[in-house]
């Protein structure tokens, strides 16, 4: 063992003749205990709220959409749809078609979203219709002489307050031209099932039926408005997305997951980012324990010093034995941190420690997903800010004139 090393081990273990000393250095080792453990925890949630919403978010929509750039609606869309279904890295495609309509019951109407789809391709590219509360898929597949099918959420059907069985009025404003004006076009359909996504958005505004009554009541005979892809891989979305485009040929756009909800995870990455900083702050402050732990204790082992320079230690030695001092009280609460916060963050993930209301946040407990990589960057974050706090009272320290210490010896 080295011989820094071995008396900056005798210091942290001796009992020392100021208590003073040993109470800082024991808050210095609970601060840092204490930011690295709050830091891997407060990231574990963040991690597990964020998957977790991605996860279902991405299960909600497609991929990748396909769409006109002067959005005057795709035809021929079974055959494009088969033929760019074949490039690299897509799974899934299915055509769909959608407007906004006013759906009513009653004396409640609410402005939605009525998107026709294929429900047999639409289920590949997306399993938002396989999240069913009440009902069945199959009814979407129907016909009925006097209503066509639709599929909605559990928050719209409590607001119209319909149930699985029940006929709505949907009110399309793309109606047909006449001398008195545009008259809307309206239909009845029958609740067939109802959806739960998690996802209020999802639940309240967006409802499904058929492609082919979609485009009666639109009046768009063999149109659909976007193709929706499906990818083994959600992170080679924009590879892929530019594929698809160059295939589909000129006047094709496309969008990808990421651009459509963008807003969201930036507001997550920044929730993140001040995250960190907020409970790092603890991390320094436990760092100014330390400096002042060094501090006293380079007034207190003065003589110390000065007999092991007068012995011919060097001004760096020294300096090192405080370094590593600091350092060592720095990795006892870094490693008592790490697996406190680890500790804590299996149990709460394991057992569902942290309850939440279901109806609320659409998740009935707080997940946590501690990453490994967060623990290496949080332990190196914490032993650098350490480091820093122990350079001036080891300089200081190494600076000590054995001469004037032992003079009144």
């Amino acid at each position: 063992m080295r011989f820094e090393l071995f008396v900056a081990l005798r210091y942290l273990k001796a009992k020392r003749r100021q208590a003073a000393i040993s109470i800082v250095t024991a808050i210095s080792v609970l601060g840092v205990m204490a930011g690295v453990c709050a830091l891997v925890v407060a990231l574990a949630v963040n991690n597990g709220f964020r998957e977790d919403l991605e996860q279902r978010l991405l299960g909600a929509t497609s991929n990748i959409n396909l769409v006109r750039s002067a959005n005057d609606g795709i035809r021929s869309y079974d055959a494009l749809a088969e033929r760019l279904a074949r490039l690299p890295h897509v799974v899934a495609s299915a055509p769909a078609l959608y407007e906004e309509v006013l759906i009513s019951s009653r004396s409640r109407a609410q402005g939605v979203v009525l998107k026709g789809v294929d429900s047999a391709r639409e289920v590949k590219v997306g399993d938002l219709l396989g999240r069913l509360r009440k009902g069945s898929l199959e009814g979407l597949s129907r016909t009925y002489a006097d209503a066509d099918p639709i599929v909605i959420g559990k928050e719209l059907a409590g607001s119209l307050g319909v149930f699985v069985g029940d006929t709505v009025l949907v009110t399309s404003p793309q109606g047909t031209v006449t001398p008195f004006g545009i008259v809307p076009k309206f239909r009845h359909f029958r609740v067939v099932a109802i959806f739960d996504s998690g996802f209020y958005d999802f639940d309240a505004t967006w409802t499904f039926t058929s492609l082919g009554a979609a485009q009666r009541l639109f009046d768009l005979p063999n149109i659909a408005s976007v193709i929706e892809f499906k990818l083994d891989d959600i992170y080679q979305a924009d590879s892929v997305a530019e594929a698809i485009r160059q295939a589909a040929g000129a006047g094709f756009d496309t969008t990808t997951w990421m651009e459509q909800n963008r807003s969201l995870f930036s507001a997550l990455k920044l929730e993140r980012l001040v995250t960190i900083l907020t409970i790092g702050l603890i991390v320094v402050v436990a760092a100014l324990n330390i400096f002042i732990t060094l501090a006293m204790m380079v007034m207190d082992k003065s003589r110390d010093i000065a007999v092991l320079r007068s012995m011919g230690a060097t001004e760096r030695q020294i300096g090192a034995v405080f370094t590593l001092h600091g350092l060592l009280i720095a990795a006892v609460g870094t490693a008592r941190g790490l697996i406190f916060g680890y500790g804590v963050s299996w149990l709460g993930d394991t057992y569902h420690l942290v309850r939440l209301q279901a109806e609320v946040y659409a998740l009935a407990f707080v997940p946590f997903h501690a990453r490994a990589w967060d623990g290496v960057w949080i332990a190196a974050a914490a032993l650098a800010i350490s480091f820093l706090a122990t350079l001036y009272p080891s300089l200081a320290a190494a600076r000590l004139n054995p001469a004037e210490i032992l003079r009144y010896e």
